[in-house]
């Protein structure tokens, strides 16, 4: 069942919630909403199988959250606020929540935890950070801003993909999905500065204020920039670690994913 919260803007933002324990939220990364994305649906399943609360919800842009609103970093994170306090709030759960972020959602997640959302735990799976106050995603951001601002939606998520394998964006245009990756592009400037933030000051000020214990994730078989990621995030938090996770080509099975995410949690999260 859907249910919404209201944000700090008025934005209405949809989730669905399952399960009974503790609090997991699902931070989607470029493109994922729950309409379009069954995986990440199928991961908070099993999840709440293993005796989570779990939430998946849209983000802003996208899905059935409001749309024709601001959609910033600073607006995706107070989202995230308020699906905290309204679980606190409505369903008494505790403190803190745990949070899995997916590629983009990973560095959205580590932001929300560096600007004192209530964090019990992190895992990230394939954080596509760049290089320590690398002027690479500033740059970026811009891009996707301009062309956020122009007057040719499909531009923006080309842009957006431009770096990915170049077969990523030929199955992308040529698949019936392409209009709704194209609506949703806006929400894209979330992601970008996400990966901007994590390049505005040294890796260790950013991240070493994070307590919360944190998973950060790589699969088996990886792209080339993944694992020097996972590296840099590790080395700038006190209570993080890396992994392997059964992946091939930045997608996962949610199976697998569960009992990573939920092995990890396990050890760390209190009941």
């Amino acid at each position: 069942m859907s249910h919404t919260v209201i944000s700090h803007d008025g934005a209405s933002i949809a989730y669905d919630r399952e399960g009974e324990g503790p609090p997991v939220i699902l931070v989607g990364g470029a493109f994922q909403f729950r309409a379009f994305d069954p995986t990440t649906k199928q991961l908070a399943t099993l999840l709440a199988k293993r005796g989570y609360t779990v939430v998946n919800y849209d983000r802003r842009g996208r899905g059935e959250s409001a749309h024709d609103v601001p959609m910033g970093l600073h607006e995706t994170l107070a989202d995230l606020r308020a699906i905290v306090a309204e679980l606190q709030r409505i369903h008494e759960l505790g403190e803190g929540v745990a949070l899995f972020g997916n590629s983009s959602g990973g560095a959205i997640a580590l932001a929300a935890a560096a600007h004192g959302l209530p964090v019990t735990a992190i895992v990230g799976f394939e954080v596509p950070i760049g290089a320590e106050q690398g002027a690479d995603g500033a740059e970026f951001l811009a891009g996707i801003r301009d062309r956020i601002a122009g007057d040719d939606p499909d531009a923006v998520v080309e842009y957006f993909m431009k770096d990915m394998p170049t077969e990523w964006m030929d199955q992308a245009k040529a698949s019936p999905s392409w209009p709704l990756m194209v609506r949703i592009g806006p929400s894209l400037e979330a992601d970008a500065e996400s990966l901007a933030w994590a390049q505005s000051a040294p890796h260790a000020e950013l991240l070493g204020s994070i307590q919360a214990p944190t998973l950060v994730l790589v699969g088996e078989q990886t792209l080339d920039e993944m694992s020097p990621a996972a590296d840099a995030i590790v080395a700038a938090m006190p209570n993080a670690e890396r992994g392997t996770v059964p992946a091939v080509q930045h997608s996962w099975q949610p199976e697998d994913m569960a009992a990573r995410i939920a092995g990890f949690l396990d050890e760390h999260v209190p009941r």
